[in-house]
């Protein structure tokens, strides 16, 4: 489809609009959003809930009449204590460090106390007793197959630049036994080990994991009500996070406090420079990290009441590297061609790739969606720290949100 053509009244003060994108407000929300006061904004948390009250006096104070809209979300995850592991072999004992050495697998079973017993490779030798080391292609189904009476499963994983382990929310559901993951050198350290003829010696764990029935809360922030025939824009971004782990802050700043700062920075400086018509809100979306639930809850609620706005979602701003990753859904081809045109006008380059976010829930609900994503430093770890969110690359992408909103409500909604 070619590119619908801007009038010259389209693009009329819309550079002045854009110089007023502030760097240092971003940075604000970002670094505020990431502090220990929220704890990482786990879903159905205290640290969310006093996420979203701060987020909703934000939004009040911008000019939006801010609604909560609660939903159920089961069986959330919940590592509630460090999980004490040690290796012991050859007389040594090694303190295995949470985050880094191990973590909880998403699929283990709650074992609060300590158990200790020898290692074994899964699908060689009996089982019984022992910590299985789980080998490279053998997934948890089949290696519950190796593991009668076996004292729970050890499965190689690995950690990102940082060394660190990255926290899921959405995944497997518990199954019989303890699993830990394991950072895929030790393992292999292990797993020799446990080859040898004097064995790998004892490793004593505990896996303290819960699964909560929670309650997640959008906010919706409504500025200015379409018109009938006028284009109606939404601007998403998810603000929960993984949440802290005991002793383990995860501070959450690129996925999502970036995108949340991005999301209300660009609706700050939409909401007066719409042309009359168009209409404008923002939702910022809860449950994200455990499948997308907030957004799929909203996107009904919009379609059960008669509503199709063009959504635009905001999913990592931390670090632009050679283009931002776009995916369009649902009939976005009009909103996906005004949006390449903005990001031409604002020196933006794009490149077509997934943005495995909020903006799913909104195409499978029909309407038109696109996904924004820049960067994902320190993914679901303690090394998503606010100090490594770029200014730059916030600004690049809250100009190209604002450049794309004004062009659609001035081109009109083509879908």
């Amino acid at each position: 489809m070619t590119s619908p053509t801007a009038p010259a009244s389209a693009v009329a003060g819309l550079e002045a609009l854009l110089a007023r994108a502030s760097a240092e407000r971003m940075s604000a929300t970002v670094a505020t959003l990431a502090g220990e006061a929220f704890a990482g904004r786990r879903v159905g948390s205290p640290g969310a809930a006093a996420a979203r009250d701060w987020l909703a006096g934000h939004l009040t104070g911008t000019g939006a009449r801010v609604t909560a809209e609660p939903f159920a979300v089961r069986q959330v995850s919940e590592v509630y204590r460090s999980p004490m592991v040690t290796w012991q072999r050859d007389r040594t004992t090694v303190a295995l460090t949470f985050g880094r050495d191990v973590a909880v697998h998403l699929a283990s079973a709650d074992m609060p106390k300590i158990h200790a017993a020898g290692l074994a490779v899964a699908g060689y030798g009996d089982p019984a007793g022992r910590w299985l080391l789980v080998p490279a292609g053998m997934g948890l189904f089949d290696a519950y197959g190796h593991a009668d009476g076996a004292a729970g499963l050890l499965v190689s994983r690995g950690v990102d630049a940082d060394g660190w382990h990255f926290t899921t929310l959405a995944g497997s559901g518990p199954g019989p036994l303890p699993v830990l993951s394991v950072e895929s050198g030790l393992h292999q350290r292990m797993t020799d080990a446990a080859r040898r003829a004097d064995g790998g010696g004892t490793l004593a764990a505990s896996t303290p994991i819960r699964r909560i029935d929670v309650t997640g809360v959008n906010l919706h922030a409504r500025y200015r009500p379409a018109r009938p025939g006028g284009t109606d824009l939404l601007l998403t971004a998810h603000y929960d996070g993984v949440g802290d782990h005991p002793g383990l802050r995860q501070p959450a700043a690129a996925d999502n406090a970036s995108g949340v700062a991005v999301v209300c920075e660009a609706a700050r400086l939409l909401a007066p420079a719409l042309p009359d018509g168009a209409g404008l809100s923002v939702a910022l979306l809860d449950g994200e990290e455990t499948g997308a639930l907030g957004s799929a809850h909203h996107a009904q609620r919009l379609v059960a009441a008669g509503q199709q706005p063009l959504v635009i979602n905001v999913d990592g701003a931390g670090h632009l590297h050679q283009a931002a990753a776009v995916e369009a859904g649902g009939p976005a081809h009009g909103l996906l061609a005004v949006l390449d045109q903005a990001a031409r006008h604002v020196g933006l380059p794009l490149a077509a790739g997934p943005v495995a976010s909020d903006n799913r829930s909104y195409a499978a609900a029909g309407l038109a969606a696109v996904g924004i994503g820049a960067g994902m430093a320190g993914y679901h770890s303690p090394a998503d720290t606010a100090d490594r969110v770029e200014p730059e690359t916030m600004t690049a992408l809250a100009r190209l949100v604002v450049a794309t909103a004004r062009l659609s409500s001035l081109i009109g909604d083509e879908r």
